[in-house]
């Protein structure tokens, strides 16, 4: 028996052996980030924006690749489905949380297939307005939307995203009917609003920032559990007396059986590169996103809360891709 015992933990030791064969040789080769949208949106331009730093710290080439379709959906399967050997990391936006509920047929699990490996920040929505529009604060717009229900049109990146969620819940929590426009993505909602196409553009901070700084957009109320740092004179939602709370996120996962000390290295390599002093104000700054990496079983937990709470709202109002 003693003997047995002995022999158990050193076969475990074993068997570990690839896994750390692999871990100490990596990377081999070029690394891939897979990001499931266009470029141009907040995904890819993060991706980019931490390529080179990424690349200095891991020595290899890292390589962005848009693999858009089903709000990232697409690029998650091809991922799901990847050697396991630190190659290829998935980086995602807030609909990967959403996805699982509102698209039947995913071609993954996302518990089981994918790894988290780097939440890398979170941002706010925020409810705007063109400057031409009557309404000066959230409370005036409230009235103007119960003295005429469905009237009043809220823009969003398309159905399902997270602003169109959040929307729903202020339109509960606030007694009011809007009409939902969605569209095709950050850039086409960015120029519906500024052709003032929709009363209430919402998207996150990123996507608006421009339009917010020259005032072509006027700031509502945000959707965070505490103000904005690019707009400190904007309620929150819950400042009004609303509760409802959404927060965008971005970060990076890989395939499940991806070595552990490999996604330990490609968080510490995210971590370095958020911590540039350039990165660092080009995404808090200008993005208007709060950096607040966190790795592994820290991102995990959230991952599984927001899916939780979105996923609610998707069965709660039966809503359905675009």
């Amino acid at each position: 028996m003693l003997t047995r015992r002995r022999l158990l933990p050193a076969a475990a030791g074993l068997l570990a052996l690839p896994a750390l064969g692999r871990a100490q040789a990596w990377p081999n080769g070029p690394i891939r980030i897979v990001v499931g949208f266009p470029p141009g949106g907040s995904v890819d331009a993060i991706a980019r924006l931490l390529q080179p730093h990424l690349q200095a710290s891991l020595g290899a080439p890292v390589i962005v690749e848009n693999r858009p379709g089903a709000s990232g959906a697409l690029a998650a399967a091809q991922v799901a489905r990847a050697a396991p050997d630190g190659q290829t990391f998935l980086h995602v936006f807030d609909t990967h949380a959403v996805n699982p509920a509102l698209i039947q047929n995913l071609g993954y699990d996302p518990e089981k297939d994918l790894a988290p490996v780097s939440l890398f920040g979170t941002s706010p929505m925020v409810v705007t307005t063109p400057k031409g529009r009557p309404w000066q604060d959230f409370g005036a717009l409230v009235a103007a939307a119960k003295a005429k229900p469905d009237t009043i049109t809220f823009g969003t990146i398309g159905n399902g995203s997270l602003a169109h969620l959040c929307m729903m819940l202020v339109q509960k929590a606030a007694g009011i009917s809007l009409v939902h426009v969605p569209y095709r993505g950050g850039g086409p909602l960015v120029v519906a609003a500024a052709a003032g196409e929709v009363d209430l553009p919402t998207a996150t901070l990123s996507i608006f920032s421009s339009q917010l700084e020259s005032g072509a957009l006027r700031p509502l109320a945000t959707t965070g559990h505490a103000r904005a740092g690019t707009l400190p004179n904007t309620p929150m939602l819950t400042q009004l007396g609303y509760k409802v709370e959404a927060e965008a996120f971005w970060g990076a996962l890989a395939p499940a059986a991806t070595p552990q000390p490999i996604q330990q290295r490609y968080a510490e390599a995210v971590r370095a590169a958020l911590a540039v002093p350039e990165v660092k104000q080009r995404l808090s700054g200008v993005m208007g996103i709060d950096v607040e990496p966190q790795d592994g079983e820290a991102f995990r937990r959230f991952l599984a809360e927001q899916t939780r709470i979105w996923g609610q709202v998707v069965r709660e109002n039966s809503i359905r891709p675009d």
